[in-house]
């Protein structure tokens, strides 16, 4: 991604050099839409953006992107007239994000700045427009479409309508309990950690070692690590409770807080900036290690889970619900949630082989329904490692969908192109009452909408 980033800022550097030099002009307008002007190095920036991001466009990029952005531009003027706005807060969150996201593919905020030969303040200005220019579209497409309802027999309808070679293939999904035990931790060595972080503290508030340079050397932080500590700014609900109580209630950033234990293990905690609801600070994250010993006494502990487990003296709903120690299942019999699922925001108990973590999808791949794993060792999400036993509740192979096991996939796919129809519609309609002209030499397209150009 470092590479890509860089490419894509020497790309965008050349692209204003082509422009100067292509017959002496600076830059030109080739597309004007209502009162807002396309400009050549406009659509030169995204063509050379999506190439290096590895987005493909059908047809010519010259006609597909001033044609993309002529579209939004006509959202946009549309929500002008019916005072749609973007919700700036949600605004600067996304701006935010992006900027830390962008500091930790580089590695630190000056060779971001080096790269865009910008302030990052000057970054993420631009880039909260671009949020807002986003989500105003996305409010106006909204607004646009509505509220869609359709009855079963509409979906019936469409299902009957398509053509079999034209039916969406649903891919194989699996739906996967799982209990697991957190070896124990001796008191030495989590008195070890803490002992390490408070004479991190000492060295910091004495002046003898900045903190940056601590958290480079020392913290078990990936993301935040190489950036000498630096989370970004971040809301309360961005962080888990414990570190967010304390970090919250610094006011000095001379000072260093105290030890601080969280799920992910145990931090110090130095502020650097408070602006509004939200904080910038740098921590140090520790992790106590799983020695050998207290893995292989874990791992013996549910081997007679499993042997229990097989010899049904209990199920493995009720061992999920009263053993394990994953929260996120214990209160569901130890079903899996998939959270990332696409077009599921409350989350899924169905996961494609590939979203499982990489461990449980390796030890599920050749169970058949029913079955229940021998304990294996896996890394969870908040990086600690942990004995795990999981059962495989069902699988549903690859197959063409159909209407008596993939009804919710159907009804998406049919809501899916009324929201296109919609908006295309919608599109067409506008064209006519809005005033577009096109640079010659950028006329000569196959638009996905030919009513840009009027006689």
């Amino acid at each position: 991604m470092k590479k890509i980033l860089t490419v894509f800022f020497l790309a965008c550097l050349s692209c204003v050099a082509m422009a100067q030099d292509k017959d002496n002009v600076i830059d030109e307008i080739v597309w004007v839409v209502g009162d807002d002007a396309i400009l050549r190095s406009d659509v030169e920036a995204r063509r050379l953006f999506m190439q290096n991001e590895g987005q493909r466009l059908d047809g010519d990029p010259y006609c597909a992107i001033p044609e993309q952005m002529a579209i939004q531009k006509l959202y946009l003027n549309q929500a002008k007239i019916d005072s749609i706005e973007a919700s700036e807060s949600q605004v600067i969150q996304q701006a935010d994000q992006w900027i830390n996201w962008a500091i930790n593919q580089i590695g630190s905020r000056e060779k971001l700045e080096e790269y865009y030969g910008k302030k990052v303040s000057q970054i993420r200005d631009e880039q909260k427009e671009q949020f807002r220019e986003q989500q105003i579209v996305s409010e106006m497409q909204r607004n646009l479409i509505g509220e869609i309802k359709l009855t079963p027999s509409e979906i019936r309808k469409f299902y009957n309508q398509l053509a079999k070679d034209s039916l969406p293939t649903i891919p194989t999904t699996v739906e996967v309990q799982i209990i697991t035990f957190e070896p124990k931790i001796p008191f030495d060595v989590t008195d070890a950690i803490k002992a390490r972080l408070r004479d991190f503290t000492e060295q910091i508030n004495s002046g003898k070692m900045e903190f940056s340079t601590l958290a480079r050397l020392y913290s078990e932080d990936p993301a935040s690590a190489p950036r000498g500590g630096e989370m970004g700014f971040m809301s309360k609900t961005d962080l888990v409770p414990e570190f967010a109580n304390v970090a919250f209630n610094l006011s000095d950033p001379k000072r260093v807080s105290q030890v601080v234990q969280t799920e992910y293990g145990y931090h110090i905690i130095q502020l650097i900036e408070k602006r509004g609801n939200r904080i910038n600070c740098r921590h140090i994250l520790l992790r106590p290690k799983v020695s050998e010993k207290e893995l292989t006494e874990a791992t013996v502990r549910m081997d007679s889970l499993y042997t229990d487990l097989k010899a049904d003296k209990f199920s493995f709903e009720e061992a999920a619900t009263f053993v394990s120690y994953d929260k996120d299942t214990r209160n569901n019999k130890g079903l899996m949630v998939n959270q990332n699922h696409e077009g599921n925001n409350y989350g899924t108990p169905k996961f494609e082989m590939q979203e499982l973590p990489q461990e449980v999808g390796k030890i599920v791949y050749d169970m058949q329904v029913g079955d229940i794993s021998k304990p294996f060792t896996m890394i969870t999400d908040k990086q600690k490692e942990v004995v795990a036993i999981v059962k495989l509740k069902s699988r549903t192979e690859q197959h063409k969908a159909n209407l008596s096991d993939d009804f919710q996939a159907m009804k998406n796919l049919v809501e899916q192109r009324k929201r296109e129809e919609l908006l295309d519609e919608w599109i067409k309609k506008k064209q006519k009452s809005t005033y577009v002209r096109i640079a010659e030499g950028w006329r000569n397209c196959d638009f996905k909408y030919p009513g840009w150009v009027k006689e």
